[in-house]
C-alpha cells in the first residue's frame, strides 16, 4: 500500500483535458456566505445577507489598476441606470485600506451610492470560482474582471471576462443596459 502510493507521488503530474465550459459561477448559485471588509478590517459585510433584492457585484482585479480605475468602475458609477440597479458593490483582492482609498479616489463625495469592499484573502472571490494565478503582476492570485446580476440572494446573470481582465462583458453598458 506505501510502496503504490510512494510510486503514485513520483509519477509527473498532469492535468486532464476537459471539453467542458470553465466551472466558475453561473446563473442560480447562492453568492457565498463570506465576509468581506469595507474601509477597516473591523467592518465586516456579508454580501448573501447584506444584498436584499436586487444587486450588482462588480469584481475588479486590483484597485487603482489602469483599467478598473478609468474605465470599468467608473462606468457604473456614471451609469444612469444605476440607482434601478439596487445595491452595488465592486469587490477586488485588497485590504480594507486600499479599498476605502480607491473609493474616495473614485467618489470622492459616496454620492452614486456604491461600495468598496476588500477581499484581502482572495476567499470570497475563490468560493465564486472567480480567482485566477497572477503572481508575476499583483504579486497573488487575483479577482477575474466581472459583474454579477444578482437578486434574492442568487446569481440572476454572470459576466464574466474571458481572458480575465479585458473590459469587454462586465461593462455597464453590457450589465445595466
Amino acid at each position: 500500500m506505501f510502496a503504490a502510493r510512494r510510486l503514485a507521488s513520483q509519477l509527473p503530474r498532469t492535468r486532464a483535458f476537459h471539453a467542458s465550459a470553465p466551472a466558475f459561477v453561473q446563473k442560480g448559485d447562492a453568492i457565498p456566505n463570506l465576509d468581506l471588509v469595507e474601509n477597516s478590517p473591523g467592518n465586516k459585510v456579508n454580501l448573501a445577507k447584506e444584498i436584499k433584492g436586487k444587486g450588482v457585484i462588480i469584481g475588479t482585479p486590483a484597485a487603482f489598476s489602469p483599467a478598473c480605475s478609468s474605465t470599468h468602475v467608473p462606468g457604473y458609477i456614471n451609469h444612469p441606470k444605476l440607482k434601478e440597479a439596487g445595491q452595488v458593490f465592486v469587490i477586488s483582492v485588497n485590504d480594507p485600506f486600499v479599498t476605502q482609498a480607491w473609493a474616495t479616489s473614485l467618489d470622492p463625495t459616496g454620492k452614486s451610492g456604491v461600495r468598496f469592499l476588500g477581499d484581502p484573502s482572495g476567499q470570497f472571490t475563490e468560493a465564486l470560482d472567480l480567482s485566477f494565478e497572477s503572481s508575476a503582476i499583483f504579486g497573488n492570485n487575483r479577482s477575474k474582471r466581472y459583474a454579477l446580476l444578482v437578486e434574492d440572494g442568487k446569481v440572476k446573470e454572470a459576466f464574466v471576462e474571458p481572458d480575465n481582465t479585458g473590459v469587454n462583458v462586465s461593462t455597464a453598458e453590457k450589465v445595466l443596459g
